[in-house]
């Protein structure tokens, strides 16, 4: 049988009009639209196919609207009567993985990003804080020029994408110094448009509420493998999968060894679930030339019946 893995963008992901051709083809899908906007009080519908941009990727709009629009994909998928062997999601989108693997349910889902992006919002008010690409360094090289930055504030790894793709996060004086000395080492520092310093020290004081919030909420072992970004690894232990959900706001996203461990387990088809192309594209550079796979973008009508034709 075909080994099949499920990827979940999170921000960075997001389009106006995401979403749309999946809610006007399938009535589930619109019912999906129609619990999540009564669960989160928001018009989803209207914020992912009408935007504008700027009131779609202010992040208490974005994590619910596109974690709905995941979920839209990951519908219509199902209904073809597809299923992954494991499953995992950048950052925001873990929480679509843990629907995928039956570990929380849509409902609880939604309500959780809705407030992670509360408190994250809440934090980026009350801290300033940057995030930049650092390309052309591997992650140890980068964490050794940190604590040199740290002296002019927070700084830290908040994604490590690719071999050399490296994300920081921190203090925008700090993630400044940490680019020049990653430039003068030959490596392009790119800052990236964010509202916040995410996955960093600076938020910290979001983890309590967030670990308070996510008591009330229900967490199931997962009937398929979900890869976590904290630890690059699957947890089957419900209360152990809620502590990592709380630790993941502030703690670096692992996801080129994600992709490391996909392939020790010798996955074929990857294929990206949501809207956009980026988990694609870093997967392409990171799989080396030998390896056998296949991937896909499922992000419309068109690319799900390509996928369809290939998997089924």
């Amino acid at each position: 049988m075909t080994k099949i893995a499920f990827l979940f963008p999170g921000q960075g992901s997001q389009k106006v009009g995401m979403g749309s051709d999946f809610y006007n083809e399938y009535s589930s899908v619109r019912e999906l639209f129609d619990m999540a906007e009564e669960t989160v009080k928001l018009n989803l519908s209207r914020i992912c196919f009408q935007g504008p941009m700027e009131t779609l990727t202010a992040t208490i709009n974005l994590q619910p609207a596109l974690t709905v629009v995941n979920l839209s994909v990951l519908t219509a998928i199902h209904q073809a009567g597809l299923d992954a062997h494991v499953t995992a999601g950048h950052s925001l989108g873990e929480y679509s993985a843990l629907v995928a693997a039956q570990s929380v349910t849509r409902e609880d889902a939604l309500a959780m990003v809705m407030k992670r992006g509360e408190l994250m919002h809440r934090e980026s008010v009350q801290k300033k804080g940057a995030m930049h690409a650092i390309v052309g360094l591997q992650i140890e090289a980068v964490q050794a020029i940190l604590p040199q930055a740290q002296v002019k504030g927070t700084v830290s790894i908040a994604n490590h994408n690719m071999r050399q793709q490296i994300v920081i996060t921190g203090s925008p004086a700090a993630v400044e110094a940490a680019s020049e000395m990653a430039r003068s080492l030959g490596a392009r520092a790119v800052a990236l448009k964010v509202s916040g310093a995410w996955h960093s020290e600076l938020i910290r004081e979001a983890e309590n509420d967030f670990q308070a919030y996510l008591q009330a909420l229900s967490f199931r072992k997962p009937v398929i493998p979900v890869i976590h970004n904290v630890t690059a690894d699957v947890i089957d232990n419900p209360e152990e999968i809620r502590k990592i959900m709380v630790q993941q706001l502030c703690s670096p996203v692992r996801w080129y060894d994600t992709m490391c461990k996909l392939m020790d387990d010798e996955i074929e088809v990857f294929v990206e679930v949501g809207p956009g192309k980026v988990l694609n594209g870093l997967l392409r550079k990171t799989l080396p030339k030998n390896y056998p796979a296949r991937l896909h973008a499922v992000n419309d009508l068109k690319s799900l019946e390509v996928f369809l034709k290939d998997a089924l």
